[in-house]
């Protein structure tokens, strides 16, 4: 795919990172594609739901199923301004997603590619393909500026 689409779309997930900020929740946001169209856009919202597993990456696997009519989403590609953590990475390869990028990378728990790598392990039935590092500055700046503000708070 061309790096300005992947932009773009990384650009709607960083929309979602903001709507998730202002609601108080750690801004990530993820935007499902497939056939170059936004078919499920989501913000994380742990704290708004009461729920640890409404994380932006498993709200968008819901809405994108639902849009399909499949559990599986082998002709989608997740835009994420983190790297998903292990519970999200596991969800992604259940669902049989075909591609995850991902905007700033997460050494402490990260699962793909930062602390481990649940999309591409050769044990599991599917892999996902990884892209890494769209517009990082921008995905690490929200995530940054939102904890500084948290801190002080």
């Amino acid at each position: 795919m061309e790096l300005a689409s992947e932009e773009f779309f990384m650009g709607e997930a960083l929309r979602q990172a903001r709507k998730a900020s202002l609601a108080g929740e750690v801004p990530v946001g993820a935007v499902i594609v497939r056939e170059g169209k936004i078919i499920a856009r989501a913000w994380n919202q742990v704290e708004l739901l009461k729920d640890a597993t409404a994380h932006a990456e498993m709200l968008a696997i819901t809405q994108a199923e639902a849009e399909v009519g499949d559990w599986r989403l082998t002709d989608c590609d997740l835009y994420v301004t983190k790297e998903p953590c292990p519970m999200c990475a596991g969800a992604l390869v259940h669902a049989r997603l075909r591609r995850v990028i991902f905007g700033c990378g997460d050494s402490r728990g990260g699962a793909a590619g930062g602390l481990l790598n649940l999309l591409q392990m050769p044990e599991l039935n599917h892999r996902c393909e990884i892209t890494p590092g769209v517009l990082s500055e921008s995905c690490a700046a929200i995530l940054k500026d939102f904890f500084v503000a948290r801190r002080k708070a």
